[in-house]
């Protein structure tokens, strides 16, 4: 069975970005060592253009193979033009109101987006499945979550979109590292309690 991975950048209070959910706040800290750890761990996490920039196009996915985001993380790459943001992995939207995928590439998931990814996840691949954002279907999805890396920054929004936009739910995860850097970020891994 393969892990669906929430892998997701947030504020100390956990918001992923402002009411809009704009994370651009965040970029700041997007040093060099804090880069190299990001192009070396998670090369996969890199969109496209970003992957370019670095020099990374020819860099192995480590961790996933498949991608899952919302509509909303979606429309930010359409607004620029990209129609595919992560084209080294497989594609997929979660999407009431998308009707037609503007890419070959990018499936749209219309519904039943819970039973979608089991299926996903049973297929038999060697890597992993990211869910990319937003906090509307990570909060649908959080049954599915296996595990949460949270790359945190030092700053405190005060309000804005949460991580997970759900009712309340206790869930239990185990954390299984931290790694700290100097300008402040840290990345934690949890795994989740089954």
């Amino acid at each position: 069975m393969r892990k669906l991975t929430y892998f997701i950048a947030c504020s100390i209070d956990g918001f992923i970005g402002d009411p809009d959910g704009d994370a651009s706040s965040m970029f700041g800290f997007v040093d060099n060592d804090y880069l190299e750890y990001l192009k070396s761990e998670y090369p996969e996490t890199i969109a496209v253009l970003g992957r370019e920039a670095l020099g990374l196009q020819d860099s192995p996915n480590k961790h996933f193979d498949t991608l899952i985001q919302g509509r909303a993380s979606y429309q930010l790459a359409l607004d620029a033009g990209i129609t595919s943001p992560y084209g080294h992995l497989r594609e997929y939207v979660a999407s009431r109101t998308l009707e037609k995928s503007p890419d070959a590439g990018v499936e749209i998931i219309a519904d039943d987006l819970v039973g979608r990814v089991r299926a996903l996840k049973a297929e038999d691949r060697e890597l992993g499945i990211y869910l990319c954002g937003g906090s509307r279907i990570a909060g649908e999805l959080l049954d599915e979550i296996d595990e949460l890396v949270i790359k945190t920054y030092p700053q405190v929004y005060g309000s804005g979109m949460p991580m997970f936009g759900a009712g309340f739910a206790v869930t239990d995860f185990t954390l299984d590292w931290v790694r700290t850097f100097g300008n402040g970020v840290l990345v934690r891994k949890y795994s989740r309690k089954r």
